[in-house]
């Protein structure tokens, strides 16, 4: 009985060893890196050769500006400043600008300021004088 009662009992540790979680870490990490270039698919496509040049526009485009109050101005690609006009001159004019090129494009520019049934009501405008090229601008000066 006194080998017995010489013996001390050992106390529960409540650390966590770290060690082997850290070694299955790594070699996931290992496994992990030398899969991942095998997983990328790629073929090869042999793609139609084309001779088709990029379309260039040697024209400004027409720029119809939408102010605060909901004032129009429009400023064709020749003029140096917008011309104000009401809603009824300005489809009457791109009406007969379009009647002679149905390529123009038109750019409709606005302030982030602007209420957006504002910009709306412009573009309305463009889709009675059958402007069909219509591009957005916003914050424009």
């Amino acid at each position: 009985m006194s080998a017995i009662g010489r013996r001390k009992r050992r106390k529960l540790k409540s650390e966590i060893n770290v060690v082997p979680y850290i070694d299955v870490m790594l070699v996931l990490l290992i496994i992990f890196m030398v899969t991942a270039p095998l997983l990328t698919l790629s073929f090869e496509v042999e793609l139609p050769r084309s001779n088709a040049k990029a379309l260039e526009s040697k024209q400004d485009p027409i720029v119809v500006s939408v102010r605060e109050d909901g004032q129009l101005s429009l400023k064709l690609s020749d003029e140096k400043q917008p011309t104000a006009m009401s809603a009824e001159e300005m489809q009457a004019r791109l009406g007969g600008i379009v009647a002679q090129d149905k390529t123009v494009r038109v750019i409709v520019a606005a302030d982030r300021a602007v209420a957006y049934e504002k910009v709306v009501a412009a573009m309305d405008v463009l889709k009675r004088a059958n402007v069909e090229k219509v591009g957005l601008a916003t914050d424009a000066q």
